[in-house]
């Protein structure tokens, strides 16, 4: 006969016990070694144009400019002597290897940090800095996580995993402790966290809920990056195909499977953020901070942002984590191009007007005194005339409506560019008039690592069969490269040309339908 205590699933932890739990093990975590309690201060700017008492916890003040140290130190002081004297290898493109080099000098440990061959100088040397072993492997996490487990089996490190501990859960926890301590629980009407794999929002959530269940935790992502948003649809971790490169911090393909543990029974609501969102919230930030935060330590300001435009605030403070600083200077013209575009300050457009004189001046009767911060033109055409043109507008007013029916009222045809990625990324900086007579062109736009070699292999790879027959590419201060290539496909290729993008690997959209492309280039 079967014992029926064999056949009984077991049952999972209730959310207050998990809470508990975690409750304690973030009150016993050893971070203050390394890491410094981090100023909860008022945003007035941002409070005062959001009608909301702001408040930003200020992660990027940490020794290495992010909250990452916290996790990795309170890990790694829990090793016993064996494991410490063996020494400990992550893998990180950033600022959990910085945490992890950091923690491992601070305790006299040998560290060994696996980064990807993209990985920005600025984020090599400042791990070298810090006294780690740096091992350049692969163009992606995915490819530097899998080596670093290699060394770990081969030489008997203990691996220090990026979010996905309940060490290093604990320890980022930390951060709700000290914002209930520096204000009272009753004070605060939400905590707004950025998202990637999960162990920040996890940990400051289990450790708020268990005290203050009322305050609303709210889980930041970048719309590219629906890493937490997807888990809790599908009611499990699922693998993202691609993530976008831009808040990089954030950039994880998958949830920790004890971070949704965690996350899925006390995070209240998911926000996704645009590039351009988010690059207005480094603005935001820096206006009132004076410091540079870098993609990721921003989506928490640009989700708050966007959660108040649908809720009231109330009286009570809405608090911002500011996750982090390590922003390279060749990022900042890309951010300084879309702050604008994200706080509805500037709008794009693709206006067609007749190729007869006088049309000029009749367009620039109907945008009437309204800024313009971009003029493209260049003869195309003898019947019409494609214009890329920017306009500055009011945030938060109808501008953008009353814009686009003045110009159609005046019997021109506009498109509304502002929310088109091919345009912004590429176009504006193309404008110069279309190529007659080139047949079965298709447009698609490229990544790919950057790295050396990158673009020529790119090159090397779509043009051994197929003419290219427009090519653009830009450096955004990113570790991946973009590229817009026209492509010349006859109709009897295209099966073989689509396996060939297939077998190419690099994530692509075909624009070929885009507007932009049809007017401009």
């Amino acid at each position: 006969m079967t014992d029926p205590a064999a056949t009984v699933a077991p049952v999972s932890p209730s959310p207050a016990t998990v809470a508990a739990d975690y409750l304690g093990r973030v009150l016993k975590a050893r971070v203050y070694d390394v890491a410094i309690e981090s100023a909860l201060e008022r945003a007035p700017r941002l409070s005062k144009r959001l009608g909301a008492l702001v408040l930003l916890k200020r992660e990027d003040q940490q020794p290495v400019f992010s909250f990452k140290l916290r996790g990795a130190f309170n890990k790694i002081a829990t090793l016993d002597a064996t494991a410490r004297a063996r020494g400990v290898i992550c893998a990180s493109a950033g600022n959990h290897a910085q945490g992890v080099a950091l923690a491992a000098r601070r305790l006299g440990l040998r560290a060994v940090i696996v980064m990807p061959t993209t990985t920005p100088r600025i984020k090599i040397n400042a791990v070298g800095d810090l006294g780690g072993e740096i091992v350049l492997h692969g163009d992606d996490f995915d490819a530097a996580y899998t080596h670093a487990r290699e060394i770990e089996r081969r030489d008997g490190l203990s691996f220090v995993h990026p979010f996905d501990d309940p060490d290093v859960i604990a320890g980022q926890g930390t951060i709700a402790m000290e914002i209930l301590r520096q204000r009272h629980g009753d004070e605060i009407g939400c905590i707004v966290v950025p998202v990637g794999g999960g162990g920040l929002i996890a940990g400051i959530a289990a450790y708020t809920k268990a005290l203050y269940p009322h305050i609303r935790i709210i889980g930041v992502e970048s719309e590219d990056a629906p890493t937490l948003h997807d888990a809790l649809a599908a009611g499990r971790p699922v693998r993202l195909p691609r993530v976008g490169v831009f808040a990089d911090g954030t950039a994880v393909r998958e949830i920790g499977h004890e971070s949704f543990r965690i996350v899925r029974n006390f995070v209240d609501e998911i926000v996704l953020v645009s590039t351009d969102e988010t690059c207005a919230a480094i603005q935001d930030i820096f206006e009132d901070t004076r410091v540079v935060a870098e993609p990721s330590g921003a989506l928490a300001v640009a989700g708050l942002k966007r959660w108040l435009q649908t809720h009231d605030g109330g009286e009570r403070a809405c608090v911002a984590v500011v996750s982090g600083a390590n922003m390279g200077f060749d990022r900042l013209r890309h951010v300084a191009e879309r702050a604008d575009l994200g706080a509805e300050r500037e709008m794009l457009l693709a206006v067609t007007i007749p190729e007869v004189p006088g049309s000029f001046k009749r367009f620039c009767e109907v945008i009437g005194t309204r800024a313009v911060t971009e003029f493209n033109y260049r003869y195309s055409d003898a019947g019409a005339a494609h214009i890329f043109v920017g306009l500055a507008i009011d945030p938060g007013s109808d501008d953008r409506n009353h814009v686009v029916h003045a110009i159609r009222a005046a019997g021109l045809a506009v498109e509304d560019l502002s929310r088109n990625e091919m345009a912004k990324l590429h176009v504006r900086y193309m404008v110069g008039g279309k190529a007659a007579g080139i047949a079965d062109e298709r447009l698609f736009r490229f990544e790919f690592p950057e790295r050396r070699g990158a673009l020529l292999k790119f090159l090397d790879a779509v043009g051994t069969d197929w003419n290219i027959s427009l090519f653009h590419y830009r450096n955004h201060g990113s570790d991946y490269g973009r590229v817009l290539a026209g492509i010349q496909v006859p109709a009897g290729t295209r099966e073989a040309f689509a396996q060939h993008l297939a077998d190419l690997g690099y994530p692509h959209v075909d624009e070929t339908m885009n507007p932009a492309y049809r007017a401009f280039l």
